[in-house]
């Protein structure tokens, strides 16, 4: 290329970025840029979606992770889990919006990512977001529920709450970063419907720390264990998709599968799917099917990151129940991989699972990690202004009640102080009540060892359990580790009520 060329192409570059920032959009990337934030730039300009909640949609399908285009246990592929199956056609859609190759859609990073954005723009073309509108990453929520395809009003909804958390969150994996931020997602229609995040809305009948939410009666077989057959197996196994996306496969007839149990990677949230009398379709052995219990956890078996603390330790806790229930040896004779199965073709849970750890806490026999619980009553560690008020209001309060306060543009943080027993990473996790009238942008502060850092949670929903903030480096010593400010552009009553600070 002569040096005319050169600079010829170098000025229609930064004539190109000139123009995207000018618009609103993030500017493409040169070529020393990496190639997945390259990526989500690109497709974020060429379909005027919000290239931050392209990554959050992406981040909670696959961890932007690909999968070398092998597909998803319901037929998802790539980065943006493009689904070919019975019910979902968005791979072929995306191929009728893009005009690209299916076989590109499926393999190629840049495409997949393309092929997302479309669909997702089709969505809010169909909904009647206009220029102004899709500049407000809020009013995109109903066309993220819309992208899950999902079998109810209920699992789209939790899809897409999961897609606006990481917002809340933040998000930095594989060279990708999106900062935390405030965002009141407008659910629309769907604020109306059952939060399955609330796991105490609807009990599991046999592990009643799980929701309930049912296979389609096609994808097992009802029966009368412990009657008709002995249960002296638990089999454990990965999703291959996401936590929403696998249940809502369960519901769909198409699928002829189900497993007894899915486990949330984040948090460790648990939905049973199938009665522990009744036959699930999991292991691909029929006399295993008769005579186990499958569990299966949401991630991929090639991506370590879906591995969680809290998932460990979830699932640990319903299979020391299951066991103690049915008799079943707390070992690795009783306990098995999907892998394990005789004539299995699968290879989950996979290379990434610590059995180690997941036995240790099965049986009791690992070394507890340091865990201190504070909440907003207890004496000595807990303080507030008397801006914050007391309520018992909600059922799904930790104790025997909770803080509120309006939000103002003032910090005026309730602080949760904690004697952190040495320099280390620990995990933080927070409780509150859920209500429609509580904030949807709440900002937990929390002290790490460079510097506070700020998430921002929607206290509308997912209350009543224990929610992971995520992960920070903390200083040893007693001092004030985790607020909850009131500065926040977020609509609702702030709340206040426990937090949870783990050593990882």
């Amino acid at each position: 290329m002569t040096l005319a060329r050169t600079r010829l192409a170098a000025l229609a570059t930064s004539i190109l970025a000139v123009l995207l920032i000018a618009a609103g959009q993030p500017a493409l990337a040169t070529a020393k840029e990496a190639p997945l934030p390259a990526a989500f730039a690109k497709a974020a300009a060429e379909h005027d979606v919000p290239r931050d909640l392209l990554v959050a949609l992406a981040y909670a399908e696959t961890h932007l992770d690909g999968h070398n285009g092998e597909p998803s246990a319901s037929g998802g592929y790539g980065l943006m889990h493009l689904v070919s199956n019975p019910t979902n056609h968005s791979l072929e859609k995306a191929a009728e919006l893009t005009k690209l190759p299916v076989e590109k859609l499926r393999a190629d990073d840049e495409a997949n990512i393309l092929g997302g954005a479309a669909v997702l723009r089709s969505h809010a073309d169909a909904m009647g977001l206009d220029e102004t509108a899709r500049k407000d990453i809020g009013r995109w929520y109903q066309a993220v529920a819309k992208y899950a395809n999902a079998s109810s009003p209920e699992l789209a909804r939790l899809y897409a709450d999961a897609v606006y958390e990481q917002l809340g969150l933040g998000i930095d994996a594989r060279g990708v970063q999106i900062k935390p931020q405030e965002i009141t997602a407008d659910r629309g229609a769907y604020a109306k419907t059952r939060d399955l995040n609330a796991q105490a809305e609807v009990a599991s009948p046999d592990y009643p720390p799980a929701a309930w939410v049912p296979a389609n009666s096609g994808n097992y077989r009802v029966a009368n264990r412990e009657t008709d057959y002995n249960i002296d197996r638990v089999v454990i196994h990965v999703t291959q998709g996401s936590y929403a996306g696998t249940i809502s496969w369960f519901q769909n007839p198409s699928a002829n599968v189900s497993a007894h149990y899915v486990v949330k990677s984040s948090s460790g949230a648990i939905t049973q799917m199938v009665r522990d009398k009744d036959v699930a379709w999991h292991a691909g052995n029929s006399t295993y099917n008769n005579r186990s219990i499958g569990i299966e956890h949401e991630g991929f078996v090639n991506d370590a990151s879906w591995f969680t603390d809290a998932m460990y330790r979830a699932s640990a806790a319903l299979t020391k129940a299951l066991c103690d229930k049915y008799g079943i040896p707390k070992t690795r004779t009783g306990i098995i991989g999907h892998n394990e199965v005789p004539g299995a073709t699968h290879t989950d849970p996979g290379s990434h699972w610590n059995w180690t750890t997941y036995m240790n806490y099965v049986t009791g026999g690992g070394t507890p990690s340091w865990t201190t619980t504070v909440d907003n009553a207890t004496s000595g560690q807990f303080t507030a202004s008397a801006n914050w008020g007391t309520s018992t209001y909600s059922s799904q309060r930790h104790g025997t009640d909770y803080r509120f306060a309006d939000p103002v543009a003032a910090s005026d943080a309730a602080w949760y102080s904690a004697a952190i027993p040495s320099a280390g990473t620990y995990r933080v996790e927070v409780w509150h009540p859920a209500d429609a009238g509580y904030n949807s942008s709440a900002p937990y502060i929390v002290a790490a060892s460079g510097g506070n850092q700020t998430v921002y949670v929607d206290q509308r929903s997912g209350g009543g359990t224990w929610r992971s903030i995520g992960t920070f480096s903390l200083n040893a010593g007693t001092y004030n580790v985790v607020g909850v400010s009131r500065w926040t552009s977020g609509t609702g009553l702030v709340i206040a009520d426990a937090v949870r600070i783990s050593r990882v």
